[in-house]
């Protein structure tokens, strides 16, 4: 399964944001750029995507995109131009084009192994999300980022049942770590659901954004799945590190043990 999968996953990284959480850091570098243990987050990314199944690589880009592309030429590269006047799920759209084939996303600012990849690689579901099942633990020496900010989930058997991030702490059986896989026929029906909230949204309140341009990925992933869609996973168990704040930052430089 996954040799065949080798030649068709291809990878799109979501990285137009300027991360302006992480100053200075982000002062004259996008936030991918930032090291951990002496590894920009983006080698890590892109070296738990190769390792885990995704064979080309596809940045969308926007603060900071030209040093990306000086420094990683082998990729595929989208801009989102709105990038300060727009969110995750309207910057992934800039590389609607290149979603004709099963493909995997990817948060930049994020810390996750092969693993996880490759088990969604490897998933049959249509729609299937990275979910860290050890979560809990990721939050104790978090003080900037509270669990309530956590794009927690719910899951019972193989299924998702929510993604929210209202869900309550002891009720979450995990949170999403900002890496999805769609196959050919989930892309399709993503791309399809996108188009008709954005004719329905656009310039206006859109689930818990107070427009649809400023949307997350998971407040459309709760909409499929109110709507019957259905979304799989695939879990980690703690491998996973996000990396919002200098916290984040200096707590990964111990913490993160892939």
């Amino acid at each position: 399964m996954l040799r065949h999968s080798q030649h068709v996953m291809r990878a799109i990284i979501i990285g137009a944001g300027r991360g302006s959480r992480l100053m200075p850091t982000t002062e004259d570098a996008p936030k991918c750029f930032a090291e951990i243990q002496g590894k920009r987050i983006l080698d890590w990314t892109v070296e738990a995507l190769r390792g885990g199944g995704c064979t080309e690589i596809v940045f969308i880009g926007g603060y900071r995109i030209d040093s990306v592309k000086r420094d990683y030429p082998d990729f595929i590269f989208r801009e989102n131009r709105d990038w300060p006047d727009n969110n995750i799920l309207v910057s992934l759209m800039c590389a609607e084009d290149l979603m004709d084939r099963p493909f995997v996303t990817s948060y930049s600012d994020i810390l996750f192994t092969k693993d996880v990849v490759r088990g969604l690689v490897e998933s049959k579901d249509e729609l299937a999300l990275g979910v860290d099942a050890d979560w809990r633990e990721h939050y104790k020496p978090r003080t900037q980022h509270p669990p309530h900010d956590a794009e927690k989930v719910i899951t019972r058997g193989d299924r998702v049942e929510r993604v929210y991030r209202t869900i309550p702490y002891d009720e979450a059986t995990g949170e999403f770590i900002g890496v999805a896989k769609f196959g050919a026929e989930g892309a399709a029906r993503f791309r399809d659901f996108y188009h008709r909230r954005k004719a329905e949204f656009w310039d206006r309140p859109y689930r818990e954004a107070a427009i649809f341009q400023k949307a997350y990925l998971i407040h459309m992933f709760q909409d499929m799945i109110e709507q019957g869609m259905s979304f799989g996973h695939a879990d980690t168990p703690g491998k996973y590190r996000e990396i919002d704040t200098q916290e984040d930052m200096n707590l990964a430089q111990t913490l993160w043990k892939p």
